[in-house]
């Protein structure tokens, strides 16, 4: 006999099914409560509501877990490349070597960008922030890049994905040139992905771009390491959109929209800037625990907490390691991460972080390593971006062939007016 859970609702019981997952996980469904009850149930922000049956992450928050497709993230960030590991989360397992050689292959037919697109960035201001042009710009690829009727559905997808993973790393390569008034670098077929990303950046026909192997590894593993999350904000942003069966390039704007919010991509920004105004009143970094201590003070440490890991998030010391090996090979001491380090240290032992599980996240350690790599700062949220795409696609295709596919449409419980009548405007005093 299937699990069930018993729910009393004004003297009347009713049984709803329990679902459990792979790892154990358990759901109540309630998807026909409603119909059954005439009750809805209230979850702002949806941090107890499952909004879909995913095969495609799964994380723990109370063991610090996080795999793709069932493969560790340590496992993938040690062995595995970006492209590898965008192939592993769209199409759900490893690729061989035939056809990772093919999905490379087809990134580097796409990796151009339509010449007339650089007049969209020519016309916006030069003070505009990369994600709102970032995300215009992948809206507009559906107009340089149509449908075409021949193909067939899957063909037409299997082109769009290798479209959208090449063609935003041109863009995001192609928007800071363009914002330093300096000329366009097109991508190399020689070179791979996180290498070309790196050229496409910082190369200049006056200072050629040394490429550094350690700098491409760094790259590589920090896109990896933001690949996918599981139901975040953006990748619900894209199912959601995606579920009134938008074009792909739509979906995934709606997610980099919901990605430069400084809760979500933009945090690792907001940690860098908190660093800094550490450093620039003196470096000691216990006034500002002080602050985030005080419950009547609005200030937080940014780079401090997640939403569902309740101890460390896994990727820290990943990316911490990466951050330590850099530096070191620059020979360079960074004094905002050295302000980390004490930071970490005295937030780590203070029993206020330890009692509300505040430890420090991805975005704690990400933008220091962007910063190492030389990304400009109001960049790291289109790193983000970059990284997350493969899992936006992943979400978005699982969820455009999920046989219980449905338009996204939450309900409310409304506390506004009863009826009332419309008052002329000569009657309302």
């Amino acid at each position: 006999m299937a699990e069930t859970a018993k729910l009393t609702v004004e003297g009347k019981t009713y049984e709803l099914p329990i679902v459990t997952g792979s790892e154990g996980e358990k759901a109540i469904d309630i998807s026909k409560l409603l119909k059954e009850t005439g009750y809805i149930t209230l979850d702002q922000g949806y941090a107890n509501t499952g909004s879909c049956i995913s095969a495609i992450t799964y994380m723990n928050g109370s063991n610090g877990t996080l795999r793709y497709r069932g493969i560790p993230i340590e496992q993938l960030a040690q062995h595995a490349t970006f492209v590898e590991t965008a192939y592993l989360l769209i199409n759900g397992d490893l690729p061989s070597s035939c056809e990772l050689t093919n999905f490379s292959d087809l990134l580097n037919t796409h990796s151009l960008v339509h010449e007339d697109m650089r007049a969209f960035f020519e016309k916006y201001p030069r003070g505009a922030h990369p994600m709102g042009i970032l995300s215009s710009m992948v809206n507009a690829l559906m107009a340089f890049y149509p449908e075409v009727p021949e193909r067939t559905e899957e063909e037409e997808i299997n082109i769009t994905v290798a479209r959208l993973i090449s063609k935003l790393r041109t863009l995001a390569a192609m928007s800071y040139q363009i914002s330093r008034g300096h000329r366009v670098i097109y991508p190399s077929h020689q070179l791979g992905y996180c290498a070309n990303f790196l050229n496409m950046m910082f190369d200049s026909p006056v200072r050629p771009y040394d490429i550094d192997p350690d700098v491409v590894r760094a790259l590589e593993v920090t896109l990896i390491l933001h690949a996918d999350h599981e139901q975040n904000c953006s990748t619900s942003a894209v199912r959601h959109v995606g579920s009134a069966r938008v074009n792909l390039y739509a979906a995934i704007s709606a997610g980099i929209c919901a990605l430069w919010g400084p809760l979500h991509g933009g945090a690792n920004q907001a940690v860098i800037e908190m660093l800094q105004q550490i450093y620039d009143s003196g470096g000691d970094p216990a006034p500002f625990i002080g602050r985030a201590r005080d419950k009547n003070d609005t200030f937080r440490l940014m780079g401090f907490g997640h939403r569902v890991y309740r101890t460390y998030d896994p990727r820290v010391p990943i990316l911490k390691e990466m951050c330590d090996k850099l530096l070191t090979k620059f020979g360079a001491s960074d004094p905002l991460l050295d302000i980390a380090l004490n930071l970490e240290e005295i937030a780590t032992h203070d029993p206020y972080f330890i009692d509300h599980n505040l430890y420090p996240n991805v975005d704690f350690y990400s933008g220091i390593l962007l910063r190492a790599i030389g990304i400009p700062l109001n960049m790291f949220p289109v790193m983000f971006a970059i990284g997350r795409l493969p899992g936006w696609i992943s979400q978005w295709r699982e969820s455009i062939y999920d046989p219980g596919w449905k338009l996204c449409r939450p309900r409310q419980i409304y506390t506004g007016h009863k009826e009332r009548n419309y008052i002329p405007v000569a009657d309302r005093g």
